[in-house]
């Protein structure tokens, strides 16, 4: 693992459509684009955060429903100074509003991946998962996160695309996903909340990618674009090859940042921030959040929750530690504030050419597939009730797939020797390398389908 405002209350009123609402002591502005580039009202914004999953994948609990766990985390995050945190699962049948109130207080937007590891798209069989039931969870998450001020985006997948030519061909059913839930945000009359891609950092298809998802029409692009990134171990901006990627990005059309960074291979003092918020960087990128706040078992974390990973990470109500990396990190944030100014963002972004199929690149057009047939009542009637995080899930229901294939076979089969033999090498918790570079490190998940490692 690695993987959202209202304007007033009677905006408020009329965005809801699951669940009932309360006052509410706080309303954040809302995170738009302009440009490649966020903005809050006029002021630009900048990704200052830390990605938050305690228990990691493999516990799969939802720390933003149970206030015995993100209210003294609530209270470390001001301590840090954080104004973002990334969670990669929520429960869309619960209540969530004493937690992203008190995030609200605090001036703490959330970033919230739509998948989870039940419902989501499958790396090498994406077709059949990109279905009605799938759907119909992700539209339910958007339902239950809609209403708050501090929602700041949505992730539509994370990860899927990797470093193997025949995991590109689910970039078309996660950029459809993409598509759709900026449909279904519009078509339930909820404000504009922001929708976006994580992308590994994989070498051989990082900017395909990248063009991927700002190729095509305004409806089909996406809203901005993250990567996971884990090249910068205590280093600096050359060494860690930032420099090259800044200049790759120069004139890419959509806010940019990273979903994911950090390295745990020495110790950490969190330099990258330096140039995360320096003049090198914040004409392309819009930050960054931190891999991760709570210790799970890849040694990633800057707090230990007493007890929190015993009986598989359910329990994540003990007591919080601050460990060492906790004051540097809060050391880092403030002596490398955000920079004032509109930092030189490109006010004319522009849509990108949709990248030719190479090498390394198996998607060959850019059409899209058609959403599902069952899910097109959604639109008018809403997704009703989630399935949460224990439901029956949706990879099974291939009958329930799209009829389109957006002109592209996806069977998952590639020549020679690009195919993928680990069975655990599309699972969160696996830290392989690109280059030295580790991408995917966010907990162990369920491998809980026969077809293979499932994608988040």
């Amino acid at each position: 693992m690695r993987t959202a405002a209202l304007l007033s209350a009677v905006a408020a009123a009329t965005a809801v459509n699951a669940g009932p609402t309360r006052a509410r002591a706080t309303e954040l502005e809302p995170i738009t684009v302009k440009g490649n580039a966020f903005f809050q009202g006029d002021k630009r914004f900048y990704v200052r955060g830390v990605d938050y999953q305690p228990g990691g994948a493999a516990a799969n609990i939802d720390p933003l429903a149970d206030t015995k766990i993100c209210l003294p985390d609530i209270e470390k995050f001001k301590k840090l100074g954080i104004n973002v945190i990334r969670v990669y699962s929520t429960d869309n049948s619960k209540d969530h509003d004493e937690c992203m109130n008190a995030l609200a207080d605090a001036g703490i937007y959330a970033v919230l991946d739509a998948n989870n590891p039940l419902y989501s798209l499958h790396r090498y069989e994406p077709h059949g998962s990109y279905n009605t039931p799938y759907l119909q969870s992700v539209f339910a998450t958007i339902d239950a996160f809609a209403k708050y001020s501090n929602t700041m985006a949505f992730f539509s997948g994370n990860e899927v695309v990797h470093d193997f030519k025949n995991t590109t061909l689910a970039a078309k059913y996660t950029k459809a996903t993409d598509r759709d839930m900026r449909r279904y945000i519009k078509a339930r009359n909820y404000r504009k909340i922001l929708v976006g891609y994580s992308a590994a950092d994989v070498k051989d298809n990082i900017m395909e990618t990248a063009t991927y998802f700002n190729c095509g029409s305004d409806e089909e692009r996406s809203d901005f674009f993250a990567f996971n990134d884990y090249s910068w171990c205590t280093s600096d901006f050359v060494t860690a090859g930032w420099d090259k990627k800044v200049e790759a990005f120069r004139d890419y059309g959509l806010p940019l940042f990273l979903s994911e960074y950090g390295c745990n291979k020495n110790e950490r003092n969190f330099r990258e921030l330096e140039s995360l918020m320096h003049s090198n960087m914040t004409s392309v990128y819009s930050g960054g959040l931190m891999y991760e706040y709570t210790m799970e078992r890849n040694d990633f974390g800057i707090v230990e929750i007493k007890g929190g990973q015993e009986n598989g990470g359910k329990d994540q109500t003990g007591d919080r530690k601050e460990l060492d990396e906790f004051a540097a990190f809060a050391e880092a944030m403030e002596k490398y504030p955000a920079p004032t100014g509109d930092a030189g963002y490109n006010k004319n972004a522009k849509a990108s050419e949709c990248p030719a199929e190479t090498d390394h690149w198996a998607v060959g057009t850019s059409t899209l597939p058609d959403i599902p047939e069952g899910a097109l009542k959604f639109f008018d009637e809403g997704a009703g009730k989630g399935p949460g995080l224990n439901g029956p899930g949706s990879q099974w229901a291939v009958d329930q797939a799209s009829t389109s294939e957006g002109s592209d076979t996806s069977s998952g089969t590639t020549d020679g020797d690009d195919t993928e033999t680990s069975p655990n090498a599309a699972m969160r918790g696996t830290i392989p390398s690109l280059d030295t570079a580790p991408f995917l490190v966010s907990g162990a998940v369920l491998l809980f389908t026969v077809l293979g490692a499932v994608a988040l």
